[in-house]
């Protein structure tokens, strides 16, 4: 397959930037798997391998897609309700790539708020959780950063959020424990500072599992 073929096959990619930043590069992310076959050993130009370049290509595309959107945006259309109780969403799922060797990990997040007079939908929730997760990923990160934007969009009074996920960087590679499971949170709040409001949360969580 010639480098024509290879930018020809592009020729549909979108052009718009999103977060100020460029369009993502599909023919220089095929050029560099075609040099990683080439360099583990393989042929890139045998029949299984031919478009495999371009397939991991627009698979970065897809997994990275987050780094072009702000998913505070996704929380900004909230509504004027008078509810001061507890708002929980649990098992949100996701599916991230860890930065440190673009393997993903996939799992669910909880994500639990008191509100200050406003609420938000509860699919934006999932769709913030979406946005971060679409992008080079530590766990840790996007517990913290999750957190933050559910605090500062909605002015809530406390936020709560739980991840747990399943690393394939543990899994398949170095210590090979398949049965693993990484669990982080972040408390914001009344959630931090009331012992009684993250008791609350932490049980809430176990109801229905």
């Amino acid at each position: 397959m010639t480098s024509e073929t290879h930018t020809n096959s592009f020729a549909k990619k979108k052009k718009s930037e999103r977060n100020g930043r460029a369009p993502v590069d599909l023919p220089r992310i095929a050029a560099a798997v075609r040099e990683i076959l080439l360099a583990i050993g393989e042929d890139p130009d045998r029949e299984g391998l031919e478009e495999t370049p371009e397939r991991v290509a627009r698979m970065y595309e897809e997994m990275f897609a987050g780094l072009r959107k702000d998913a505070a945006v996704v929380l900004r259309k909230t509504f004027t309700e008078k509810y001061d109780e507890m708002v929980l969403v649990k098992n949100i799922g996701f599916e991230s790539m860890c930065e440190h060797h673009l393997l993903p990990f996939i799992g669910k997040a909880h994500i639990a708020y008191l509100p200050n007079g406003r609420i938000v939908g509860l699919s934006k929730l999932a769709r913030a959780v979406e946005i971060l997760s679409r992008r080079p990923q530590v766990q840790e990160r996007m517990t913290e950063e999750l957190a933050d934007i559910v605090m500062d969009e909605l002015k809530a009074r406390g936020v709560g959020v739980v991840l747990e996920a399943s690393h394939t960087c543990m899994s398949i590679r170095g210590v090979r424990k398949a049965d693993s499971l990484c669990t982080t949170s972040a408390m914001r709040g009344v959630f931090q500072t009331n012992i009684s409001t993250r008791t609350e949360f932490m049980a809430l969580l176990q109801t229905g599992k």
